[in-house]
């Protein structure tokens, strides 16, 4: 699992989309630079400290951000107003990459939490 295959599941992604994912990526490995890059799930995601703290998945009419864990969405619900989700993935348009102070939020938020559960 790598970095490859990360390249090999954008690959098969159509433009517009595949940019912004893009983008995402580039967003998530200035966050978290020591971050292993895998498949999980069968979408790509970035692992720190043997834990998974995000992801991302291509669908017909959006893009999701995956926390990989049900408890992070809920913690930052009051700075997700205008995205849909459901309790493990947010929702974003194809052409419109998330902020990265969002971003940022969300990895911090997982990598606590992970924390927590690694004690």
């Amino acid at each position: 699992m790598s970095a490859e295959e990360v390249d090999e599941y954008l690959r098969g992604v159509e433009e517009h989309k595949r940019s912004t994912l893009q983008a995402l990526r580039d967003t998530i490995l200035e966050i978290v630079p020591d971050a292993e890059q895998v498949i999980s799930y069968g979408c790509p995601a970035f692992r720190v400290r043997g834990a998974t703290v995000a992801g991302f998945a291509a669908f017909r009419n959006h893009l999701s951000y995956l926390p990989f864990s049900g408890s992070v969405l809920p913690q930052l619900a009051g700075e997700l107003d205008g995205y849909t989700m459901t309790k493990s993935s947010l929702h974003f348009p194809v052409d419109s990459p998330l902020p990265k102070a969002l971003v940022r939020k969300l990895i911090e938020v997982r990598v606590a939490d992970a924390g927590q559960r690694s004690h």
